[in-house]
Formats: structure tokens, sequence, C-alpha cells
């Protein structure tokens, strides 16, 4: 810790120590070595070049490396996270997605501009952008078949409990209507090639459809995926009526549990193994030929251990398809087995470890009824 007397450091380190300020205040990630000397909070280093970008709001220097002065210490001292949480976090609504460390860089920015800058959370009852029960706009739409992202008209109406996208802007007709109940949507920069990129997903005729989107502004783009959140909660609140804000809170959008490349083969399992981007949404498998490809070429069901379905490490002895890759798994189930490689260990133990996060858990009554339904299995 560089310059600042012996007083003046031995106070900062006990201001640092306490356990309020063991994980950073904006995403949680544990011991933060950075602090904002005008709000009070302690902070991860990247957080830290989130706040370093609205400098009149915050200034932000390190625990270890950067003079603190007596009265900047005394602030920190007075201040501390749980202080101005409790200031700057004081009534965010209860469907308003709140990331973690492990969120992307368009999500933990504009929590932490919502917090500090535009402080949309100090006041009860605010009027925010994502709270009206509707909202209309342009997003960027890739198109299914071209590949090429245009600008289509989307409405969300929680009055009509649906979202729609319009292939012109003063078209009458939607080219969908989707039920907010069987929508998703997530956060995929990388997969979709913009910092800004937003995945809707929904289920049409109980097979997953994808949507790719992004808008210029990172604001923007989280307004849409907060009202999307929104809508939901206050649905699923008429529909589940008796059950708890929690409850219907971690009913809303989720992240895939894992994606990525494995190779795969059919059911005769003498085919050659085919490499496929693979989905692990919870409980259904998805593989496509593309990252990008709107529909699924197949699903399968992971159930729970209690229904017969387990993972293990490895082919069957005797697997006769031709594999480049050779970090085998299979996936037992009541009517086959599936096997997949992947290119390296540690990718094999993270999909089983995936696999196995989900078989451990117990069925709802909700999924026996998508399994009944879901006829959908990998082709060859």
């Amino acid at each position: 810790m560089a310059g600042g007397n012996e007083q003046s450091m031995k106070a900062l380190k006990e201001v640092w120590k306490r356990a309020e300020n063991s994980l950073c205040a904006d995403c949680g990630k544990p011991d933060p070595d950075w602090a904002s000397s005008t709000l009070g909070v302690f902070i991860c280093l990247s957080c830290s070049g989130i706040h370093r970008n609205i400098p009149s709001i915050s200034k932000v220097k390190s625990l270890k490396m950067d003079y603190w002065d007596d009265a900047q210490v005394q602030f920190l001292a007075k201040h501390g996270n749980a202080v101005t949480k409790a200031m700057y976090e004081a009534h965010i609504p209860i469907y308003y997605y709140q990331p973690t460390y492990n969120d992307c860089q368009v999500l933990r920015e504009q929590w932490i501009r919502a917090k500090y800058e535009r402080k949309e959370f100090t006041k009860p009852g605010k009027q925010l952008p994502y709270s009206d029960g509707v909202k209309e706009g342009i997003l960027w739409k890739r198109g299914r078949d071209s590949g090429q992202f245009l600008p289509r008209k989307f409405l969300l109406s929680e009055r009509e409990g649906c979202l729609k996208y319009f292939i012109k802007q003063d078209a009458k007709e939607p080219k969908i209507n989707v039920k907010i109940d069987v929508i998703n949507a997530t956060f995929q920069p990388e997969k979709i090639g913009n910092p800004n990129g937003l995945q809707i997903t929904y289920l049409k005729d109980n097979k997953t459809r994808n949507i790719f989107v992004y808008h210029d502004s990172g604001k923007e783009v989280v307004d849409w995926f907060n009202a999307i959140r929104s809508v939901q909660f206050h649905y699923l609140k008429v529909a589940f009526p008796i059950a708890s804000d929690n409850e219907i809170k971690n009913r809303l959008t989720r992240n895939f549990l894992k994606e990525g490349y494995m190779e795969k083969t059919g059911p005769k399992q003498r085919e050659a193994f085919k490499k496929r981007w693979f989905t692990l949404d919870h409980r259904r498998l998805m593989y496509f030929k593309d990252p990008l490809d709107a529909f699924a070429k197949g699903e399968v069901f992971v159930g729970s251990g209690e229904n017969g379905y387990s993972v293990q490490k490895g082919l069957p002895s005797g697997t006769q398809g031709n594999f480049s890759w050779h970090y085998g798994i299979t996936i037992v189930t009541p009517d086959r087995e599936y096997l997949f490689t992947c290119e390296t260990e540690n990718d094999q133990l993270e999909w089983i470890r995936a696999f196995t996060s989900v078989i451990n858990q117990a069925m709802t009554p909700q999924e026996y009824a998508s399994k009944c339904l879901d006829a959908v299995s990998f082709p060859s």
C-alpha cells in the first residue's frame, strides 16, 4: 500500500477488513481491492473500470497501490458497502436483474450506471423505462436464413401478455406473436458478435426457436431485457397468486447452464461423430449445426436420477463410430444412450458437472408434463 502515514494506513486496512466490504459492492466478487473515494464503496478491478468511465460520479483508487489521505479514509469508514448500498439500492424492483461478476460487460455497466448515475433505485415508485408494462422500439434482428441483421419493430405488451415483432415499421400484422410465459432472454455478446447481443428464445410447437438481436445502446438493450422480466413477473403473479415474489423471480429469464461444441453420433451409434453446437437449457439439451441457427436440429429431455437418467464419463466399450475428439460422455436415459465427445478433458468435466446438476434435481410436475409432450430426440 503506497504512501500515507502509518495511522491512516492502519485505519484503511481496518475499514477494508469489515465483513460488509469483503465482496464487490456491484458484482459480488470476493476480495475487492479497489474503492470509490466519492461513493464510499469497495469494488473489484473489473467494476472499477466501469466506475472510471463515469468520473463525474465516481473517483476510484487502488487500495494496495494508491495514496489515501485521512479525509478519504474517514469517508470510507463512514460509508462502506452496507451504507452506500442501502442508499442506492433501496427500491430495486423484484424483477430487475442484478448481475454478478460472471455476467457480461453491458449488464454490469448498466447496473452500475442505473445505481449511481441515474439513481433509479433511490426513491419508491419512481417511473422506470422498463416498468410501464409496454415497450416498443427498434432492435437489429438477425435474419433466420440470410444471417444479416436488419432493423425490426418489436412490441412488448403486459396487457396482451405477449412479445411481437414486425417486418416493417408500419406493418399491421406481426411476423411473430409469442406468449410471454414461453419466452426466455439471455445476453450472448460473444455468440452474436456484438457487445449488446441478446438471444430471445421461445417454445413453438414444443420446439425451441431462437431470435438474435442487439441495439447500439447498451442502456436500451438492458431496458428491453428488464422489461421482459417485468412483464413476465406480473403475468406470473396473476397465474400463480399464492406463489411468493422470490418464487416467481426464480422463474423469470435464465442463463443457459452450458454451451459449446461437442461431437455426437446417431441412435445406431455406428455413424461418424459430427461436430455440433450444444446448449443445455436446464432439462433441454439441444444441438445446432451453427450457434446462430434459429431452430435446433434435435433436442432431448434430461430427467432426474430417480427417473432413470445418469451421466457417465467415457464411451461404452466397443463404440464403433469414428470420432476425432477423445473425451467421451454418455447420457443414459430410460429409452437409449446418447454418446458425445469433447475436445479437451476440461470441456468433458464441465459438461459432466452441468449434466449432473440437472440430473440430481427432482423433477417438477411441469417438467413431467414437458417430457410427455416432448417427442423430439436426436436424429442421426
